[in-house]
C-alpha cells in the first residue's frame, strides 16, 4: 500500500491515548488511514477525530499540530504516514482460508 510521510509524533498522552502530530507536508482529514512507524511502533488506523488548538477539525494542513486519538501507543519522533492506496485484501488460500472452497483437506 502506497504511503506518504506527512509528519512526526511530538507528544503522546497515555491516559486519553492521544498522539500530537506535527504535520510537515500534505493534508490530513478525518477518515484518512495513517500508519505510525518507529523503532518499536508499527500500526495503522483510521482517523476518527482530531483537534487543532483544542478545537475539533475535519482537516489539517502542513504546519499544524494535530491531536489524534489512537488505539495503540505512539512515541515521540515516530513517523506518521498517510496510507494513500486501498487496504490490502488477504490472498486466496491465506490463513483466513478461501470461504468458497471450504476447508483445505
Amino acid at each position: 500500500m502506497p504511503e506518504q510521510l506527512i509528519g512526526t509524533v511530538v507528544h503522546y498522552f497515555k491516559g486519553p491515548s492521544v498522539a500530537v502530530v506535527r504535520l510537515t507536508e500534505g493534508e490530513l482529514a478525518v477518515g484518512d488511514r495513517v500508519r505510525f512507524h518507529g523503532h518499536t511502533t508499527d500500526f495503522t488506523e483510521q482517523v476518527a477525530s482530531m483537534e487543532v488548538n483544542h478545537q475539533k477539525v475535519e482537516r489539517a494542513k502542513a504546519g499544524d499540530e494535530v491531536a489524534i486519538q489512537i488505539v495503540d501507543r505512539a512515541r515521540p519522533h515516530d513517523q506518521v504516514l498517510k496510507v494513500t492506496g486501498p487496504p490490502v485484501e488477504p490472498a486466496a488460500g491465506s490463513e483466513l482460508g478461501d470461504s468458497l472452497n471450504g476447508p483445505a483437506l
